[in-house]
């Protein structure tokens, strides 16, 4: 118990020389619209006691789970595809070669074209920017199975559903999640970004409502530093699957 508390204290020193560094940094500028950290500080404990703060999150999480899982269970099915059978290969990573590059802030004229002003909009930009990694990293991960695996499965008469459960997915589960892993990570980057424009809730609308709002830039702040610790809760709770016996096996000694 104490070791998971001690790991934490790392990240004291950082955060301490960022905080000091901002307040030193404001008070030599003057500047009378960037806020302090106390005045943030009071701006995020004034938006969580009238449960703004918590309203925003929970809505931005909403619409990443919901795009998020849509992705994952099209895009690792299709990763398996490509990385097994070659003739799929060959049809399929052109187009997602060719779409992979487009930025998915560059979809969002068009998902407010299809969609409208609503939740389905980030949705589907968080859709289009998870999915790629995603049918990437499974892909790879198929086409790099060690062969001597699959010769010793047949071996051992694999074939079909029970190769696939087997060998198959064990073998390419590590960069199946480091996919999975990127895939979260550009969806919350997404999200923000699309709830600026696209809807009238979540981290992403607080941020420019409170810019728009008379230059509330301490709830600005508040914001950033909200999408920075849930981000990197989202990040940590990835890399707890990484210590998961199914995934931890490429990476043993």
């Amino acid at each position: 118990m104490w070791s998971g508390r001690l790991a934490w204290l790392p990240l004291l020193g950082p955060v301490a020389l960022l905080v000091a560094v901002w307040h030193v940094a404001v008070a030599l500028s003057g500047s009378l619209i960037f806020p302090t950290p106390w005045q943030v500080a009071v701006g995020l404990g004034d938006l969580a006691w009238r449960g703004l703060l918590l309203k925003h999150v929970i809505a931005s999480l909403f619409r990443v789970t919901c795009g998020y899982l849509l992705a994952a269970a099209l895009a690792i099915p299709i990763g398996m595809l490509m990385g097994w059978f070659a003739t799929a290969h060959a049809f399929l990573n052109p187009l997602v070669q060719g779409l992979r590059p487009i930025s998915p802030i560059a979809w969002i004229p068009l998902s407010i074209l299809w969609f409208g002003v609503g939740d389905l909009s980030p949705i589907f930009l968080i859709f289009l920017s998870s999915f790629f990694p995603m049918v990437v990293g499974t892909a790879a991960g198929v086409m790099t199975i060690d062969r001597k695996y699959l010769r010793a499965a047949r071996n051992f008469e694999y074939r079909g559903f029970r190769l696939f459960r087997s060998v198959i997915l064990p073998a390419a589960l590590p960069q199946i999640v480091t996919g999975m892993r990127i895939g979260l990570g550009v969806a919350w980057l997404v999200v923000v970004a699309a709830e600026m424009i696209a809807v009238s809730s979540g981290l992403g609308y607080l941020i420019i409502d409170s810019r728009n709002a008379g230059n509330r830039y301490d709830l600005v702040v508040a914001g950033m530093l909200t999408i920075g610790v849930v981000g990197f809760l989202l990040d940590a709770l990835m890399r707890g699957l990484d210590r998961l016996d199914e995934v931890r096996w490429r990476y043993e000694a």
